[in-house]
């Protein structure tokens, strides 16, 4: 096999850029450009820090075809045969390998790949690793959520089959990143402690999500898929309680899912369907003036591997309202720059709520050392500080 490349292309990488295969099923559509932005936006500062992507944003043929959104890096849209269901989740990396083979080893040829960086162990980090072994590219895998393994997602025999993939995926892995402690905890629960991780927390565009004054009536914003986990039935009931105190108090919920027909009527039952305002998805600029408007973000979820929102909020300057024992819990300071609350305690979210609604001056300061915790070690660019120092490693 003839895999040779430029000269200029076979010189160190530390006398060039380097290049990285990103692939990921998770990147901004045209139909939700919110989609897989903790992939792409990160992007443009690792260009900054001397890393070239070539990016194939994968999905397999039975969903609607996709096209980026315009305003996300440019990417590939690579369609490739699964099966519906678990069973196809474990197969899904073999079939997306096969329909890639032919087009990597041409890529490579002309333009050497020096990592493949993969999101999520299935299916792309499966791919990575059959790519790996064909061509020896070494591969790093970001674990995004805390299923690490699809015990949740997929159940019997076909889950079984997840969990031994995504083990070997992660015991080849040049690097497993992981996106909180919390998440590296249940990796090396499920692979063991010799399995090679690395934490590397997502990044928070400072300048989009930027502080402003908010809105002189009290507002809670809540962003998020709308399903149970995320906790905002608990945050109805909860802002039910609060109007009796502050009878201006709204709650904009940015978000769409499954659960948002059976909110809306818990919002009717509860007689607050004037206060809620459903605004299903909205584009990355509106969701940054949402943040910029609102008095305090609030999203009580119980399973967290770390939260994107929670950090776009910090950098907004507002005071966030979190559960313990989540990733986010990694970052916040409980009183200093955020406040956590008991998972399902609503006895306690109500309180803490009503506690910072009333204290502007806490509110102020709460948001002063959640902004500077950003800024001091959460934006895009420590992010892509980060995740190249791991690339020129695996690269070595």
């Amino acid at each position: 096999m003839n895999t040779s490349v430029p000269e200029s292309e076979a010189r160190p990488f530390a006398q060039r850029n380097l290049h990285v295969l990103t692939l990921t099923p998770f990147f901004p559509t045209h139909r939700d450009e919110t989609s897989g932005c903790f992939v792409a936006e990160p992007l443009a500062a690792l260009a900054s820090a001397g890393v070239e992507n070539t990016i194939l944003a994968v999905e397999p043929l039975y969903r609607p075809k996709s096209r980026a959104s315009v305003s996300a890096p440019a990417a590939q849209w690579i369609r490739y045969f699964a099966i519906p269901g678990g069973i196809g989740l474990s197969t899904a990396g073999a079939f997306l390998y096969a329909r890639m083979i032919a087009m990597i080893r041409e890529l490579h040829r002309r333009r050497r790949i020096d990592v493949i960086h993969a999101h999520a162990p299935l299916p792309c980090g499966h791919a990575a690793m059959l790519l790996r072994r064909e061509l020896d590219i070494p591969y790093v895998v970001t674990v995004h959520g805390l299923d690490a393994f699809s015990k949740m997602q997929v159940s019997g025999r076909a889950g079984e089959w997840c969990r031994r993939i995504s083990q070997r995926v992660y015991r080849s892995a040049a690097r497993v990143i992981c996106i909180s402690e919390r998440v590296r905890k249940e990796v090396l629960g499920g692979a063991g402690q010799s399995c090679r991780t690395t934490v590397i927390y997502n990044g928070v565009n400072p300048d989009l999500f930027a502080p402003s004054p908010a809105s002189d009536s009290p507002m809670i914003l809540s962003v998020g898929n709308l399903i149970a986990i995320k906790g905002q039935e608990l945050l109805l009931r909860s802002v039910a309680l609060l109007t009796a105190e502050f009878p201006s108090l709204t709650w904009e919920i940015i978000g769409d899912g499954p659960e948002r027909a059976r909110l809306q009527a818990l919002a009717n039952d509860l007689q607050i369907s004037e206060r809620v305002r459903f605004l299903g998805r909205q584009s990355r600029n509106r969701v940054a003036d949402a943040m910029r408007r609102c008095t305090l973000f609030a999203l009580p979820s119980r399973y967290e591997a770390l939260g994107c929102v929670y950090l776009e909020a910090m950098s907004a300057g507002k005071p966030v309202v979190a559960c313990h024992g989540q990733g986010i819990a990694e970052v916040i300071r409980h009183g200093w720059n955020g406040v956590l609350v008991g998972v399902d305690d609503e006895k306690e979210l109500v309180s803490t709520v009503a506690a910072l609604l009333r204290d502007e001056p806490r509110r102020r300061r709460v948001g002063i050392n959640a902004r500077n915790t950003i800024l001091n070690g959460f934006t895009l660019a420590h992010q892509a500080e980060h995740l190249a120092s791991i690339y020129r490693e695996c690269a070595e």
